[in-house]
């Protein structure tokens, strides 16, 4: 006997305007990463005008990670309280002036002001993704949707090395910050008619409406919010906070510290490592999609999602550990292992982030994304600053490929004790019920 859901969709074709939400979600994640990456990618250019050190360098960066932190707890409530579709719109305009701004200062103060402002604004993106692919998806394709959009992440990553060095060649550096911040203007002219609620969207059929409401919750969207105070009393929001504290500051060393690290161990200046970075960037696409789909698929066949989401994790935090070898390898193999380590980042935190979506009822999920992005946040803080003063220690010992050792020794071990520890506090990824108060 079928179910009246099955019913509906044997009888009406299904639409797929769900991943039109997502190829929304994934343009804004990239020019978001657009945005924070041209900073690191220009370090050279600026290191030669501002004659500032890896440790200024980490400050500059740690003042956007303090920023982005406090902007991702901010958005966390405002999104719950607004909806996705004003709450985005906010979240990148705000990020988009701030890009720009970057074009018009000349001096490490101007930058720490640049960079906060940057990192506040830039706060909304992932609760607002995260939240709307809860309310566009089905459990079954959350992690798929969530990889997808995330991996605008490394497409961001990509385009950036891809183009930066060609503009600031023709138009010099501060034409990059104005043009990225230019794209974030016309994605809102996409967002605003394409986006809504699923019952507000003609262009979707019942089946796909019926199938996306098929194994959710009764909650809404617009049920009362809910206080942080009563989410910080669940085990399960702090197996979140945890997880982004020990890996959110992973992929921040990854971002700003790779087209140094090949400067200053292997020689390589930009116009050169330019072609290995895309390579890695590259690689992370198409793997960490290929992680965040292997959950589905073991969802699909039967595994319950906390044994699938559980099982991918694990597999993803054993693949960061070789990046323990990327110092006494060629380059090649240092591009690989770099590539799988980060792909398997990408993987690991989409499953991270869906379990949300998983454990908490819908009026949650952007407030726990935000607080568990400040948590990961205030580890990318310190992070960048201890990164700084560790190889400025190792560069005046005429050694810095040892400190690049030790802080590629960091990143292998954090997903390991991440995984553990957020199995104690949540060992099943269920739903859980909340009392607003």
């Amino acid at each position: 006997m079928k179910s009246l859901t099955e019913q509906s969709l044997s009888k009406e074709k299904l639409t797929h305007y769900r991943w039109t939400i997502c190829a929304l979600l994934f343009f804004a994640t990239t020019i978001n990463y657009i945005d924070r990456s041209i900073f690191s990618l220009i370090k050279p250019v600026l290191d030669d005008e501002l004659k500032w050190s890896n440790e200024q360098y980490g400050i500059v960066n740690a003042a956007f990670q303090g920023a982005y932190g406090i902007g991702l707890l901010i958005f966390g409530g405002f999104i719950d309280r607004v909806g996705v579709k004003v709450g985005y719109a906010v979240s990148i305009a705000a990020w988009s002036l701030a890009a720009m701004g970057h074009g018009f200062v000349s001096n490490l103060n101007g930058f720490i002001v640049a960079r906060i402002s940057l990192g506040l604004g830039e706060g909304g993106n992932f609760p607002s993704a995260i939240k709307a692919t809860t309310i566009w998806f089905p459990a079954r394709e959350r992690a798929l949707a969530t990889s997808i959009f995330n991996s605008g992440t490394n497409i961001g990553a990509i385009l950036a090395p891809a183009i930066v060095p060609w503009i600031v060649i023709t138009w010099g550096w501060r034409m990059t910050f104005i043009i990225a911040g230019i794209a974030g203007f016309v994605w809102l002219l996409f967002w605003f008619p394409l986006f809504n609620i699923p019952e507000k969207i003609r262009q979707i059929s019942h089946a796909e409406r019926d199938m996306i409401n098929s194994d959710q919750s009764v909650d809404t969207g617009d049920a009362e919010k809910i206080s942080w105070i009563t989410l910080m009393q669940y085990p399960q929001t702090w197996s979140f906070i945890f997880g982004k504290f020990m890996t959110d500051p992973i992929w921040w060393f990854f971002l700003i510290w790779l087209p140094d690290y090949f400067k200053t161990t292997r020689g390589l200046y930009l116009k050169d490592s330019w072609i290995y970075l895309v390579t890695i960037y590259s690689i992370i696409t198409v793997l960490s999609v290929l992680g965040g789909w292997i959950t589905g698929h073991l969802t699909q066949r039967g595994w319950t999602v906390t044994r699938a989401r559980k099982t991918g994790m694990l597999i993803f935090a054993l693949c960061v550990v070789p990046i323990l070898a990327v110092t006494q390898v060629s380059n090649w193999t240092a591009v690989f292992l770099i590539a799988l380590a980060g792909a398997a980042h990408q993987a690991w935190m989409a499953n991270l982030y869906t379990s949300v979506s998983d454990m908490f009822p819908k009026n949650a999920i952007a407030s726990i994304v935000g607080i568990g992005g400040l948590a990961g946040a205030i580890s990318g803080v310190y992070f960048p600053i201890f990164c700084g003063q560790m190889l400025d220690k190792f560069i005046a010992m005429g050694n810095v490929t040892a400190g690049y050792s030790i802080l590629f020794s960091i990143c292998a071990s954090a997903y390991l004790i991440a995984f553990a520890v957020n199995h104690l506090l949540a060992p099943k990824f269920e739903k859980i019920h909340i009392s607003s108060i």
